[in-house]
């Protein structure tokens, strides 16, 4: 059997690295190197160096505004999403009536696409703000927290049944042990519980940090980044500098070359941070 897979190995690879190749790799490193390049198409760029990169730090303040606005949503989108899913999961795991009910309802916004659930929101917020005269694009503040509760609204449910699925991994006679030495509730869940649960704190953290820096399709719907920019989110600047100022396709690429760099870095950071928080049973 092992000889089998030995041989036949590279034949069922091949289509799957070919594809990875063709699709990512490629494409990746031609964005690398159009960053550094003058262009509107890919055959006409013309070499500038570390001009591109320049012009997106010095003459175009958006994006720096972005880049802070971006991280103030992801830092606290990732602490409401992570503690009130797991508030839910404690909650649920406790096998009480209609638990199944209650994880359908909760996961469900997540299979809503995310320009339908930014539009969903706007109508929803822009209803309520009705009420003083005014809509969502009035102030910036009414635009960040829209974006965060429309965010803990999408992703909370996604987390929580992560949650739930690693509480319901540690070991019962754990707890029993801790009960019978006299144990309160609150030092169970700090001194058992969330250690056994890091690997799900891990990915939890790591999803939402990856969505929130990602964001793009939900931005566009509910603010577009408005008023005047002030919220508009990574993604969003990228995609206006590159398809919406003429000339400025190498900057657009080079912003978001920055961006991969920023959310890989973050996200590799994260990993090791948390994941050297992670005990074994």
């Amino acid at each position: 059997m092992k000889k089998s897979l030995k041989k036949y190995f590279p034949l069922f690879l091949l289509p799957t690295l070919a594809a990875f190749i063709i699709a990512f790799i490629v494409p990746f490193v031609m964005g690398v190197a159009l960053s550094f390049t003058e262009f509107k198409t890919v055959t006409d760029a013309k070499w500038v160096g570390f001009d591109n990169y320049v012009r997106a730090f010095t003459t175009d303040s958006d994006f720096l505004h972005a880049l802070g606005f971006t991280s103030l949503f992801a830092v606290v989108s990732i602490v409401t999403v992570n503690v009130i899913a797991f508030i839910l999961a404690l909650m649920l795991a406790r096998g009480i009536r209609g638990t199944n009910f209650f994880r359908s309802v909760f996961f469900m916004p997540n299979l809503i696409g995310g320009i339908v659930l930014g539009y969903i929101w706007n109508l929803l917020i822009n209803g309520l703000l009705s009420v003083n005269g005014v809509d969502i694009t009035y102030k910036t503040q009414y635009g960040c927290w829209g974006l965060v509760v429309m965010t803990n609204w999408q992703l909370i449910g996604y987390m929580m049944v992560i949650y739930i699925a690693g509480l319901q991994n540690v070991p019962t006679d754990l707890i029993e042990a801790a009960s019978i030495d006299g144990a309160s509730p609150l030092k169970t869940l700090f001194r058992i519980k969330i250690p056994l649960v890091m690997p799900s704190i891990t990915i939890c953290t790591f999803l939402t940090l990856t969505n929130s820096f990602k964001m793009f399709d939900q931005n566009l719907a509910l603010t577009a980044g408005a008023p005047e920019r002030t919220t508009q989110m990574l993604a969003l600047n990228i995609y206006d500098t590159f398809y919406g100022r003429m000339g400025w396709q190498g900057v657009g690429q080079a912003k978001a070359v920055v961006f991969f760099l920023i959310v890989a870095v973050l996200a590799f950071v994260q990993l090791r941070l948390t994941g050297s928080k992670e005990v074994e049973h």
